[in-house]
């Protein structure tokens, strides 16, 4: 009898260890879950890193006492309706309340299939009818963030136009991201990351690795801001 009380009790400390042991790694450990389209992805980097597995790398550095696990949930070609889709489902949305930060990096595509699929020729009504849409869509993914998760804060961020020398597009990226702004303001969780005045005077060849897509140096430049207008503590 005292042979079975005695692994009882042993049993009993093993698991209260192994619990202890998990509370305190978990409390060592943010989760952050990134929504977004290929620039999330990580498109046009060699490495297939992005601005996304640069911060993790970043924040996982060997001297950080906290570790960032990310959750890329980027989908190269999405438009604002797919992240909609993606919140929806049972996989994702079970999970959302986990999370400890969110980042929703989307319009891109909106943008540039309100147009017709491109960029050559700027339609300024086709381009605002679909920028009522993008907002409203919006609206809606991060509704659904905040009432899904009553702690994690949402980083927003914004766009850029890739075609600094068109100014009729300059004017709509910028229309879209005060847009966005007026949105973010609406909660104090919300954070809104400016990303288009990072481009200015670069040349696109050292930091594009096509039309749309940054390279290496250009997602570097994505992370930094990131980097320097959040702190993941």
């Amino acid at each position: 009898m005292k042979k079975i009380v005695g692994l009882f009790v042993i049993v009993l400390v093993i698991c209260f260890a192994a619990y202890k042991f998990q509370a305190s790694e978990s409390e060592d450990e943010q989760d952050v879950m990134a929504f977004g389209d290929s620039l999330t992805y990580g498109k046009g980097d060699k490495d297939g890193e992005g601005y996304v597995e640069g911060l993790e790398d970043e924040l996982n550095n060997p001297d950080s006492e906290k570790k960032v696990r990310f959750w890329n949930y980027g989908i190269k070609g999405q438009e604002t309706d797919g992240v909609i889709d993606q919140l929806e489902d049972n996989q994702i949305n079970t999970k959302l309340d986990k999370a400890d930060t969110f980042i929703v990096y989307i319009g891109t595509n909106d943008l540039i299939n309100s147009n017709g699929g491109n960029l050559k020729k700027i339609s300024d009504q086709k381009i605002n009818d679909g920028k009522r849409e993008y907002i409203d869509h919006l609206n809606k993914i991060l509704s659904t963030l905040l009432k899904k998760n009553k702690k994690a804060d949402i980083l927003v961020v914004g766009l850029y136009n890739p075609k600094k020398d068109d100014q009729r597009l300059e004017k709509h990226v910028h229309d879209y991201n005060q847009s966005v702004n007026e949105v973010v303001e609406e909660d104090k969780r919300m954070i809104f990351i400016p990303t288009n005045d990072l481009f200015e005077n670069k040349k696109k060849k050292e930091y594009f690795s096509d039309k749309i897509h940054p390279n290496e140096k250009g997602y570097q430049l994505i992370t930094n801001r990131i980097l320097e207008s959040y702190d993941f503590k």
